[in-house]
């Protein structure tokens, strides 16, 4: 699970597994001392010995990696956000472990944990340390007090303490009493009743509000670490009811919300109560017919706008605009452009920004073919909680294949009017999607052919993952998706559409109706049973608003309407 905006930072404590608690004044037992009911990990590494969480690793059974032991709880969703935790540990005399906490799984059922970790070392360096595993590396050596900056390196505001003798306070090979105390996004790590380290995260675009508590157990040499008396108290003036509403986090951050609220200005309503759509239109990218990024998104502009549905349009071409004012009454934001490290909404950290405090206000965002992707981290985090999905590179393929039987998701608004096509298109598939797909919902989906994973594994070509699914398991993929944020703790709605490489492709009315239906409804309108109506363009409008054409006298009208014709 992860919080991937300032949106679920403040709305993500409202419930910190409230099923679980009955009393939160008192410590609750994650533990029952005698089975690992609740718990979760590989079994071959985790038992219950002397009464304690048991990881061993032998030299007959070594694990390739660092593997975890996650606490479930009742529900199998347990999650934490402020608390005191605390427990006893022994580890043995090799070997390095540690106490996740606000973290979250890298990929259902791998038992690799990422977040906040208080570090348990059977050496003289490690033991208190605040580490981020899979999440920034070392956030507070022992002994210092740091804050770690936006860019996400800690920044030591006191040593204030000798991380050296603070080593003395821990009992080698014997049993050790470990305290966290999570509290808005500060840290503290305890051993023995002596403070550790001490972390403030004020890195706002990968801080965590909430999130797993797990147990590690260490690649490297063989090792046995033990772990007992595991206690968590809630905290936060709510406990009383049963959950954290996050006005203490809220109270923490009020800088950042009102640099939020500043950045997008009152939302003005379109003239003539219209709704108002912003197309940003990425740079010239491929030559002509492919990633036409203006050409398409004047298209669908004008589209919408005729439609009889009271759209009021406005593309921006090249990239992002540089005068935020453009988005002022905003009630969607549409992003048809090259992706990666160049995706515009995320090419400077104002623009991503610019679009979180839209979302905030429940913009709807719609990114279709390569805006699907950004690098995964921060940007594929704030991806998921824009739109629901994102392409990740070396898990996500992008190759050109022709979808057939097609299933579109029924009783959605986006799929009326559309019939099953057949269509070439660069299909990209194998999304990475929110944890369990939470408030998105397939909306054109299609099994790849064999032939579509011939290519080597590459960022983009093949993974053993993708192989698995589509070759082993042939299960659809998703080429189209919709996200409802309201199930997610949010406001507004998002999609994803992962074809729109060729230009021609948008004479299909049905491939047409589906991207120009989802962006009726991320911006709130009801889409008609017939779904939005619109003309199959002609050769000229096609042609029109290229940015990388030929001249007049070399474009064949004829070979661009067989073009046409072959896709209809």
């Amino acid at each position: 699970m992860h919080r991937w905006t300032l949106t679920t930072a403040l709305l993500a404590l409202a419930f910190v597994a409230a099923p679980l608690l009955a009393d939160h004044h008192k410590p609750i037992s994650l533990f029952d001392g005698k089975t690992l009911k609740g718990w979760d990990g590989k079994k071959q590494f985790w038992t219950v010995e002397d009464g304690a969480i048991t990881g061993t690793t032998t030299k007959e059974n070594p694990t390739k990696g660092n593997t975890f032991i996650i606490y479930r709880g009742k529900d199998g969703k347990a999650e934490f956000g402020d608390f005191e935790l605390t427990m006893k540990y022994r580890i043995g005399k090799t070997g390095n472990s540690g106490i996740q906490y606000r973290s979250f799984e890298t990929k259902p059922g791998s038992y690799v944990i990422g977040g906040y970790q208080a570090d348990i070392d059977s050496g003289p360096t490690y033991s208190g340390i605040n580490y981020g595993e899979k999440f920034r590396g070392i956030l507070a050596r022992r002994g210092q007090r740091t804050t770690i900056q936006e860019n996400g390196k800690p920044k030591v505001d006191a040593q204030f303490a000798d991380g050296a003798k603070l080593n003395d306070k821990v009992k080698k090979e014997d049993w050790n009493d470990y305290k966290i105390v999570a509290r808005g996004y500060n840290f503290k790590h305890y051993i023995n009743g002596t403070l550790m380290s001490e972390v403030t995260d004020a890195d706002t675009d990968v801080r965590r509000a909430k999130g797993l508590i797990a147990l590690q157990l260490h690649a490297g040499p063989p090792m046995k670490v033990q772990f007992k008396d595991i206690q968590v108290k809630l905290l936060g003036k709510s406990a009383d009811a049963g959950e954290i509403t996050g006005a203490q986090v809220r109270a923490d951050i009020a800088p950042e919300l009102a640099s939020l609220a500043a950045s997008a200005k009152p939302q003005a309503a379109a003239s003539g109560g219209a709704k108002k759509i912003v197309l940003v239109a990425g740079h010239r990218s491929h030559g002509f017919g492919s990633h036409d990024h203006k050409a398409g998104a004047y298209l669908l502009a004008k589209q919408l706008e005729e439609s009889g549905l009271g759209f009021k349009c406005v593309v921006h071409y090249p990239g992002w605009p540089t005068d935020a004012s453009i988005f002022d009454g905003a009630d969607a934001v549409v992003i048809y452009s090259d992706g990666g490290g160049r995706h515009p909404a995320i090419r400077r950290p104002s623009n991503a920004k610019t679009l979180d405090a839209l979302v905030e206000k429940g913009v709807g965002v719609g990114c279709i073919h390569y805006a699907v992707e950004v690098p995964k981290g921060s940007a594929g985090r704030r991806m998921l909680n824009w739109t629901g999905g994102f392409f990740e590179t070396h898990w996500s393929v992008n190759p050109h294949w022709t979808i057939k039987n097609p299933k579109l998701a029924k009783d959605h608004p986006i799929t009326r009017g559309v019939k099953p096509f057949e269509i070439r298109d660069e299909w990209y598939y194998h999304m990475r999607f929110r944890e369990q797909s939470q408030g998105v919902t397939p909306i054109l989906s299609a099994l790849p052919p064999k032939e579509s994973l011939t290519r080597k594994d590459g960022p983009h070509s093949g993974n053993p993952e993708v192989r698995k699914a589509v070759l082993e398991r042939m299960e659809p993929q998703h080429l189209m998706w919709a996200f409802d944020r309201t199930k997610a703790d949010g406001k507004g709605r998002g999609f994803g559409f992962t074809g729109s490489h060729f230009h021609w492709n948008w004479a299909n009315d049905n491939h047409r109706t589906l991207v120009l239906n989802g962006i009726a409804w991320i911006a709130g309108v009801e889409v008609p049973s017939t779904g939005v109506p619109s003309k199959t363009p002609s050769v000229d409008d096609m042609l029109a608003n290229h940015d990388d054409a030929p001249s007049p006298d070399k474009i064949d009208k004829a070979a661009i309407a067989k073009k046409m014709q072959a896709v209809q």
